[in-house]
């Protein structure tokens, strides 16, 4: 088996672990999008890791390993509103690509304050066949509001920065959720001491397949929210 075969057996093992049903154009999609930022980053510095693998298990699966969590929470939403999803600190799209691509009825907003990492996304969105993939130059804080249904990071800033940051683009029943390695403790008890609007309702640990590391989902919600 070469190694092009093994990503592919790795993907489709890790999506069965993750209990995720990648269909022929998810497949190839993620592929893909794995080897664009191979090549992106022969130029640009868009992420730090270089080898495949790295980038299957640290990126990819790491992403993947949210987008059940998301998808239970909104089918708990009464509505037919288009979801509205906002990446934070995205970087490469990074969980919002992932999301993008497993489900193309979510709205996705991959927002970074790298013109380069934007432009990237951009590049994605269209070689992918993305249309509900969108890449935003800017910094949080100053951009007009998205009432998202989910603002999410992946190893942006502290949980009182994200929640002073970003917290404003979650519409009335939004709610914010922040990836984690290991539980963010003094960074949840330092978020409770500085605001009493936004606090974690919970803590969901993740397993993201072949990677030997902790991983969360911090679940903060607005309070009076459930």
């Amino acid at each position: 088996m070469n190694s092009s075969q093994s990503h592919v057996e790795n993907l489709r093992q890790a999506a069965t672990a993750l209990n995720l049903t990648l269909d022929e154009r998810q497949e190839s999609a993620i592929l893909a999008y794995m080897a664009q930022i191979q090549k992106w980053n022969k130029t640009y510095n868009l992420t730090a890791l270089r080898q495949p693998e790295q980038i299957l298990v640290q990126h990819v699966l790491d992403s993947l390993a949210v987008v059940n969590p998301i998808q239970n929470f909104l089918q708990t939403r009464s509505g037919n509103d288009e979801t509205v999803i906002v990446d934070v600190g995205s970087g490469a799209g990074l969980p919002g690509t992932l999301l993008a691509i497993m489900h193309p009825e979510w709205r996705v907003y991959c927002v970074d304050a790298v013109e380069k990492k934007m432009a990237f996304v951009r590049q994605m969105s269209s070689i992918l066949g993305l249309p509900n993939l969108h890449a935003v130059h800017g910094r949080v804080e100053q951009l007009p509001v998205y009432n998202a249904d989910i603002v999410v990071s992946r190893a942006f800033a502290s949980l009182p920065d994200f929640v002073q940051w970003a917290s404003r683009h979650a519409g009335p029943d939004g709610v914010v959720l922040a990836m984690k390695g290991r539980v963010p403790q003094d960074e949840i008890d330092a978020l409770h001491d500085a605001q009493a609007q936004w606090r974690v309702e919970r803590v969901e640990a993740l397993h993201v397949p072949l990677l030997d590391a902790q991983r969360c989902l911090v679940w903060l919600h607005r309070q009076g929210n459930s």
